[in-house]
């Protein structure tokens, strides 16, 4: 496409659109305030305003929104027109400073866990202004945190940005340290690769599941699976095409930098893998493509499907989080380097992530908790629910050998003396990689594989951020005061990779010797939300993003009753569509099945008397059999389910949903499943996953 590069950041109010239509002393000021961290005066937010307005309002615009994050997992938005009226009874198109900087949606219509009573409404967004600005649909896009009228933050960007800025703080430390005083900023970075289904929404639509829970509660396997591995990267359907190139079309235009696309391994599986961004540029870019990728889909006649397993038996969808850091003059510092000082200062930076991790493993694994990904840890390219990093056997060989203090690699009698050139040049991907580790070095990067398909990487991405900020600060302290750097520099990496070697697994998450071995470790294994989410609210948690003011005691008890709430609430939708489906769906079909069947029979025998029919008799008695168990599984459902309710509060609900309602559901599910088996296809009470994966 030649256009392109004219297309890319067309909807955008970019750095290069800000340079042509800012006057420079408010542009210089407005850069200055962002590498700054400091607030920017009413002064400079007239003008950009005033800008922003003209720009929009040339290319069709005549509304503007603050777009936030709130715990809901997905986008907000409250669309204002640019009319302002004139004496004279026309309009004026206006735009001022305190309508960019500030908004006040009503925060009591968002999930808070209980910093706002009902009648508690008021709620602000405030402009990030290190997020460009957008238009879409004939609205200008301002990207905002979002706050209660006490202060709290209801978002999930505002941790996020908070995170950013304690981990910069405390990375410069580290950095000075090793003599680099060019470096004004560290950025965190990252890529997060997006997995996705794509069904037809005729289908789609003729199943209430899907169109509830966003998933499927029942459907017998087809014949053809994925066990072939004849989809992954495999030539793309000429109706898939067609979207996949819509929609990058739709993304190059906000800027967003989608790189790669092609099929997974289930079928009707996708991926999309963007260039690496800024975290919180990373973020809003992936909930848009959330959003468009939806959105484009509806356009050719398809749904897409972000559950983290939408399909039970092939590959679930997950979001692979590639993490790093980077300085502002271009330096990766995960990146080894080949001069001594290179070699420290990444050692450095790499125990500080192994300790991190090892430290607030259970932290991480909350990070990710959701209904939707307790389905989809521990299987089919998932990694599971233990937390452990991967180093390759190269840098494990580096790290053992420091612990020991041996020599690596052919320096045989030279000691392991950090600031000595003892590192390999170490290329980017010189090691194999791991699907099933949920935290692996990757060259340059960690990247971070337990993340659910439609979570926000938001929540992720802050905690990781701050973990590592912790452990930089601790190593800072001790750093600053040593009388010998070096000496002390050899001893903090030495000593952290001892304490915390148990962290590191380069072999086959699956196997179940792993879960075995990681126990006899320490290493935590939470596979359900409720066993998981206790974490986040231990001293040692609460104590860690209070000190770094990332987050509040209050802000995290109540994002600990938002995610127990949303578990308990999916949950309870999923319970009462498979009520439905049983009672409206699968038994009338059943009973339609088995009565045809019972006339056939009697036919038969009218016909010919004597006559056995024992296939249709034995079809009659085992669907009939079946029908009497789903019934049965459907009261036991409706049952545990009120008693979940009888448990008195979220925490005791949800542990009860992990407890005993699941459990029934899969019981419930395998008895629906071979029902299916059993029908004949004009019977079959709505579309099958042969249909739903296989005709696309």
């Amino acid at each position: 496409m030649e256009n392109l590069p004219k297309m890319f950041g067309s909807m955008v109010f970019n750095d290069t659109v800000m340079k042509e239509r800012l006057p420079k002393e408010t542009y210089k000021a407005l850069k200055k305030a962002i590498k700054d961290n400091t607030d920017i005066g009413l002064d400079v937010a007239n003008v950009v305003a005033a800008a922003m307005k003209n720009w929009a309002v040339e290319k069709g615009a005549t509304h503007f929104t603050h777009w936030f994050q709130p715990m809901t997992g997905i986008t907000a938005e409250k669309h204002d027109s640019f009319i302002s009226p004139t004496p004279e009874g026309g309009v004026l198109m206006e735009f001022s400073g305190k309508e960019l900087v500030r908004g006040e949606p009503d925060a009591s219509s968002f999930p808070s866990g209980g910093i706002r009573a009902t009648f508690e409404a008021r709620g602000y967004t405030a402009w990030d202004p290190t997020s460009y600005a957008f238009l879409k649909d004939s609205s200008l896009y301002i990207p905002t945190a979002f706050c209660s009228y006490t202060g709290e933050a209801l978002d999930k960007k505002t941790p996020l940005l908070r995170s950013m800025q304690v981990l910069e703080k405390q990375a410069l430390r580290i950095l000075k340290l090793f003599g680099n005083t060019a470096a004004q900023k560290v950025l965190t970075t990252v890529g997060p690769e997006q997995e996705y289904f794509l069904v037809d929404k005729a289908l789609h639509d003729k199943r209430k599941d899907l169109m509830f829970t966003g998933r499927t509660l029942f459907g017998a396997k087809p014949p053809k699976g994925q066990e072939l591995e004849d989809h992954y990267f495999g030539a793309i359907k000429p109706r898939i095409a067609v979207f996949m190139n819509d929609l990058n079309e739709e993304l190059w235009k906000l800027g967003v930098l989608a790189k790669t696309e092609h099929n997974e391994v289930a079928p009707a599986q996708h991926e999309l893998a963007p260039i690496f961004s800024t975290t919180n540029v990373a973020v809003d870019h992936n909930q848009l493509t959330m959003e468009i990728m939806k959105k484009v889909a509806l356009r050719h006649g398809l749904v897409c499907l972000l559950h983290e397993k939408p399909f039970a038996g092939v590959n679930g969808s997950g979001k692979h989080n590639n993490w790093s850091l980077a300085t502002d003059t271009g330096l990766n510092l995960l990146e080894p380097g080949d001069s001594p000082a290179e070699n420290a200062q990444f050692l450095t930076f790499l125990t500080a992530v192994i300790k991190a991790v090892d430290e607030y493993q259970e932290l991480l694994r909350v990070s990710v908790a959701t209904a939707g990904n307790d389905h989809r840890l521990g299987a089919n390219e998932a990694p599971p629910a233990i937390v452990s990093i991967f180093l390759g056997e190269e840098l494990t060989g580096i790290i053992d050998a420091i612990e020991s203090g041996q020599a690596y690699g052919k320096k045989e009698k030279q000691h392991m003396t950090i600031g000595v050139d003892v590192l390999p040049r170490i290329p980017k991907d010189t090691t194999d990689r791991n699907r099933t580790s949920p935290f692996a070095f990757t060259g340059n990067k960690f990247e971070f594989r337990m993340l659910g398909s439609s979570v926000s990487v938001s929540g992720p991405n802050f905690v990781l951020n701050t973990m590592v900020a912790d452990i930089l600060q601790e190593f800072a302290d001790k750093l600053e005061k040593a009388k010998d750097f070096t000496l002390e520099l050899n001893a903090l990496i030495k000593d952290t990779i001892k304490a915390h070697k148990r962290i590191i697994f380069n072999g086959n998450g699956y196997d179940e010797s792993w879960v075995h071995e990681a126990g006899k470790r320490g290493l935590a294994n939470l596979k359900t939300v409720p066993e998981a989410l206790g974490s986040f609210i231990k001293p040692k948690s609460i104590q860690l993003f209070v000190r770094h003011g990332v987050l509040s005691e209050v802000e995290i008890r109540s994002r600990y009753e938002i995610i127990l709430e949303n578990y308990c609430k999916t949950l309870n939708i999923e319970v009462l569509t498979m009520l439905e489906m049983i009672s409206k769906d699968i038994l009338p079909a059943a009973y339609k099945y088995l009565k045809e069947l019972s006339k056939t029979v009697l036919a038969v025998k009218q016909a010919a008397p004597g006559t056995v029919c024992k296939a249709q008799t034995a079809i009659i008695s085992k669907l009939s059999a079946l029908a009497d168990d789903l019934e049965a599984k459907g009261g036991k459902l409706e049952k545990a389910l009120f008693a979940v309710h009888e448990a008195g509060g979220a925490a005791n609900e949800a542990a009860e949903y992990a407890k005993q309602v699941i459990p029934l559901m899969q019981e419930t599910r395998a008895v629906a499943d071979e029902i299916e088996s059993l029908l004949g296809e004009e019977y079959l009470p709505f579309p099958t996953y042969e249909d739903l994966l296989f005709r696309v």
